[in-house]
């Protein structure tokens, strides 16, 4: 994501209020109740424990005019305990109807949880598969630090954004960063316009006055990354020199100022596939569109498609497919450690930036380190946030990133560039936390990395430099 001033990524309904505070429970129903909430330290009630959903089944029909949505959620999970009831991630939206393993199930509604009570407990191990139906006008949110996200309306669609809750304002699921599933989208449209999601499309065709369009996303994402795009785009597809598919869907109004930096795409991802080891997906591209001046963010990295929220310069495209490996590929445990996703893609930034006659990273470093001008650089640690609003603050970024040149400067660049390539290959698809890249980088050196990590992740105010 950038969300930082001028350059940065990724509600009017309000983000709920149960996201900061302690999970809800559905105490009444007798026998295993699935739990509200996985106990993330910066947003409690988000995601829902008992199971992990394998795949997600999307079918939404969209009339653009009236900003109404008819949809159904068929989700294919595995129960991780005996379960009498468990509990979904949905923000407004009418629920219709809920189905398990094709008998209907009771469901109630608790703020942004819809509880399901299926006919049969649902026992540990087993597969089964959820069918909600629910329509309604989809919602944007406001997150804790003030920006906007979730289904957002454009001048002729909508787009989404998913970080950190957005997901639920569109689809019912298990949001949170460590529930990974695939998915597939169906996706109906007026004709004349074209709806993007993940993945690859698989087919199109439009009866009467509507289009509909097929995507699959076969390699495990978190429900944050998940979106959908409607427009009237101008789309281009072509390939990287390396074969893979490349689809760039563009609002008109963007096109000219976006051809630049998007026309870099193939360039930037054979860069980044030398440094950081071969690109996680089997496609790439992007989705560029005209939003509303009250969007105080320029882009959030989907997966396999990151979203701007207008033309990007080169340098955020650079930061937006870094992500493809660190943060959608290796996704955080948790949101405290989000600083795992935006530490590489702006350390990326600095690799690109240098390769382009500009700084070095001991440049970027040193500056951002003698600069007195921001001293919410300093407000917290990385690894450490405090606070829902600071899940995307300024240290997550520039502070994260300047702990990698510090790394660098100890580990010496054959480790270094070895970390970068070898880290987001172990833990390719999975989840990784603070604790896990501690120990990677530990197995890549005799020094001592316990003080270095200790000042620059979890240490208060300004760290002293090294050397």
């Amino acid at each position: 994501m950038n969300r930082r001033p001028l350059r940065r990524c990724g509600a009017t309904a309000v983000l709920s209020v149960a996201l900061l505070l302690s999970a809800c429970t559905s105490g009444g129903v007798r026998g295993a109740a699935g739990r509200g909430g996985v106990g993330d330290p910066l947003f409690p009630a988000l995601g829902n424990g008992g199971y992990q959903v394998r795949h997600y089944g999307l079918d939404l029909d969209y009339d653009v005019k009236k900003r109404h949505l008819d949809a159904t959620a068929e989700l294919t999970s595995e129960a991780t305990e005996d379960l009498r009831s468990f509990q979904l991630d949905l923000q407004g939206l009418r629920v219709s109807h809920v189905r398990v393993d094709g008998a209907d199930a009771a469901f109630s509604r608790k703020g942004h949880k819809l509880i399901v009570r299926p006919a049969e407990v649902l026992r540990k191990g087993a597969r089964f598969r959820t069918r909600v139906a629910y329509a309604g006008t989809p919602q944007e949110m406001k997150d804790p630090d003030g920006t906007t996200e979730g289904w957002v309306k454009t001048r002729d669609g909508a787009f989404v954004s998913g970080e950190p809750a957005g997901s639920m304002t569109w689809f019912p699921g298990n949001n949170h960063p460590a529930d990974k599933a695939t998915y597939d989208f169906t996706i109906t449209v007026p004709k004349g316009y074209t709806a993007v999601a993940n993945g690859e499309l698989r087919s199109q065709k439009t009866a009467g006055d509507r289009s509909t369009f097929v995507w699959h996303s076969g390699r495990p994402m978190a429900s944050y990354l998940a979106t959908a795009g409607i427009g009237r785009f101008e789309v281009h597809t072509s390939r990287t020199p390396g074969g893979l598919p490349l689809y760039v869907a563009v609002d008109p109004a963007e096109a000219e100022a976006s051809k630049g930096p998007l026309g870099k795409l193939p360039e930037i991802v054979t860069w980044e596939s030398k440094l950081f080891g071969p690109y996680p997906f089997s496609s790439a591209g992007a989705i560029v569109d005209d939003t509303p001046k009250r969007i105080n963010w320029l882009a959030l990295e989907s997966q396999t498609k990151p979203v701007y929220a207008g033309a990007p310069d080169t340098v955020t495209v650079v930061h937006e497919m870094a992500h493809q490996w660190f943060g959608d590929s290796v996704t955080p445990k948790t949101w405290a450690d989000t600083w795992l996703n935006e530490s590489f893609a702006t350390y990326a930034e600095w690799l690109w930036e240098e390769r382009e006659g500009g700084k070095t990273p001991q440049q970027q470093f040193d500056a951002l380190y003698d600069d007195t001008t921001d001293p919410s650089r300093w407000a917290f640690p990385p690894a450490d946030p405090g606070r829902a609003k600071n899940v995307t603050g300024t240290p997550v970024y520039e502070r994260g990133a300047m702990l990698l040149q510090e790394l660098r400067n100890t580990v010496g660049d054959k480790a270094f560039f070895a970390i970068l390539r070898e880290w987001p290959a172990k833990y390719r698809y999975g989840n990784a936390d603070a604790r896990d890249f501690i120990d990677f980088c530990q197995e890549h050196t005799d020094e001592d990395l316990g003080p270095l990590f200790n000042a620059w992740l979890y240490g208060k105010g300004k760290p002293q430099r090294e050397g």
